[in-house]
């Protein structure tokens, strides 16, 4: 099959399935309902579809291939988020710099070099950053800039490289493969937002944090975790080293996790007052309305896997 470890192969038909199913309920729909207006959600399953293959193509692909695109995501991100931040007309300099901590980054990765990886944007890029600011000799809204800068190098590219860092672990179940880890991370988060937001939508009365999230409820959180983490305790061992118990611990943390990074981004837009983070992704938004879980939720999940098994 492509030489696809026989786990991952069930794991990526299975995908295919549900985007089937999901196609053949919108057509459905739309027969039904001919008056109702249906262009998002058919927006939204065509670009699962192209997002989908392009994931896919990508975990087929040579590791480098896969590191490289990682790479790409990360820094298509971290444009989108400095698209929407305020920055000043000082800070170009700067940023500059930022993106270039992206290639330095995945050059850790792709070389193993582990220390470096975890270290680099945390202390080096920390420190370099405001140095650089500092010689530009701009003082006004030096700290809500560099503060801004940093965070964003944090999330889009540190934690994005998680998943990068995921082809490069060791091999641990033959069935699931390197890109087994890829795979149950990606689709766990996924699925955990579609969980929580059916259980909203059924159940929901009580509101979380109306302010950030209106949608968003205590049923459809508690639902939302409880289905994920009995999901994740039965796909772990086939895609990951594993067990069943680990993976309803790594299922609840990627379920609480996935919430907080789906909030947090909300509360990014809502504080500058913006209904998407842009218009890459049609029916989805922006890049980071796209991976603001996965943001959240890969590197906690690396290093519970690290911890336990490497």
């Amino acid at each position: 099959m492509w030489n696809v470890p026989l786990h991952s192969f069930y794991m990526m038909m299975f995908v295919v399935f549900l985007l089937v199913v999901g196609s053949l309920v919108c057509y459905r729909l739309t027969l039904k309902n001919p008056d109702r207006d249906y262009t998002e959600l058919k927006q939204r399953i065509q670009s699962w579809w192209w997002m989908i293959a392009i994931i896919f193509g990508i975990l087929l692909a040579p590791t480098p291939v896969g590191i490289s695109f990682f790479a790409l995501l990360s820094f298509l991100a971290l444009k989108e988020f400095f698209s929407i931040m305020p920055t000043r007309q000082a800070d170009r300099r700067v940023l500059l710099w930022a993106y270039l901590a992206i290639p330095l980054q995945y050059y850790w990765v792709a070389s193993e070099w582990y220390g470096m990886f975890l270290i680099f944007i945390p202390i080096y890029v920390f420190l370099f950053l405001p140095m650089r600011a500092v010689f530009i000799g701009e003082t006004k809204g030096f700290i809500r800039s560099l503060g801004t800068i940093h965070w964003a190098v944090m999330l889009c590219v540190l934690c994005v490289s998680h998943l990068a860092y995921l082809l490069k672990l060791p091999v641990l179940n033959e069935q699931g493969g390197a890109l087994g880890l890829v795979l149950f991370i990606i689709f766990i988060t996924q699925f955990n937002d579609v969980c929580q937001y059916i259980w909203g939508k059924t159940l929901g009365k009580h509101k979380i944090i109306p302010k950030v999230s209106p949608k968003k409820t205590w049923e459809g959180f508690i639902g939302g975790v409880f289905t994920v983490t009995l999901i994740s305790g039965g796909l772990a061992p086939y895609l990951t080293p594993l067990t069943t118990g680990q993976g309803l611990v790594a299922g609840c943390l990627i379920a609480i996790s996935g919430f907080i990074g789906d909030v947090v981004i909300s509360s990014v837009k809502r504080d500058l007052a913006i209904k998407d983070s842009g218009t890459l992704i049609p029916g989805h938004g922006g890049l980071l309305d796209r991976i603001d879980s996965l943001i959240y939720t890969a590197p906690l999940f690396f290093h519970f896997v690290y911890y336990l098994h490497y």
